[in-house]
């Protein structure tokens, strides 16, 4: 099936990383024609992104930048708009688990700053170049744990993700951007309890999800190449659970 992805631009956040999901994005999404712009802190991991990409036959940059910060964001979307003229397609990947003691305000103001308003400083950023073309696909991420709380601050900023997607989506439907979200469910990554769990807890864990394994990150980079493609395009506002299902909403 071909997705209609060719030759879009897709602007991916926190894909400097082998770890996570987004490189995996980059890559799949590369792989289906996206030229991409990898962002990250890391600007030396953003650049092995974008160069990996490359070696698929497509265009891609790879721009440092803190989305905690609004300054930086604001300079990473210019320098996507100055290299090709437009953003299709908005991945915001990045994120934390946070830092600080638990349950503190040093604690919550990291989680916060990144998970929740990181992901509202980049989409107000990209939009109008969405809403200027009248097209636009926006996933951003949200976390199997938000359904359950398990998880404190962080369960907490993730679930008031999903709030912001159903506000955009219904505020930029009439400009053609379609906004959903993913809620991924336990994997390998640095983010997550189970990557420094011992092989018994790991089993023990996917003895509990009915799929009997751990979401992969191709499953997720899957998942975001549906989502921003044109086979999707009557879906919007939605959370995607993408966890083997490990919460069944």
């Amino acid at each position: 099936m071909d997705l209609g992805l060719k030759d879009k631009v897709a602007l991916v956040t926190g894909s400097g990383s082998q770890i996570g999901f987004g490189r995996a994005i980059a890559v799949t999404l590369a792989k289906e024609g996206c030229n991409i712009i990898s962002a990250d802190m890391d600007i030396e991991g953003a650049k092995k992104t974008a160069e990996e990409v490359k070696g698929l036959g497509v265009k891609a940059i790879a721009v440092k930048a803190d989305i905690s910060k609004n300054d930086e964001v604001q300079e990473m979307v210019k320098a996507s708009i100055a290299e090709f003229g437009r953003i299709d397609i908005l991945v915001n990947n990045a994120g934390t688990p946070g830092g600080g003691p638990p349950n503190s305000e040093e604690q919550w103001d990291i989680t916060v700053n990144v998970n929740f308003k990181g992901t509202w400083y980049v989409t107000n950023a990209v939009a109008p170049y969405m809403t200027k073309q009248k097209y636009g696909k926006i996933v951003n991420f949200s976390s199997a744990v938000s359904r359950s709380g398990i998880g404190g601050l962080y369960a907490a900023a993730k679930e008031a993700v999903i709030g912001l997607t159903k506000a955009w989506a219904r505020q930029f439907g009439p400009q053609g951007i379609n906004v959903n979200a993913i809620a991924p469910g336990m994997g390998d990554t640095n983010f997550q309890v189970l990557a420094h769990a011992t092989p018994e807890q790991k089993q023990m864990f996917i003895n509990s999800v009915p799929m009997r394994r751990l979401t992969s990150q191709q499953d997720i980079a899957n998942t975001v190449a549906f989502l921003v493609s044109d086979v999707s395009s009557d879906i919007t506002g939605q959370t995607i659970q993408v966890d083997g299902g490990d919460f069944m909403i």
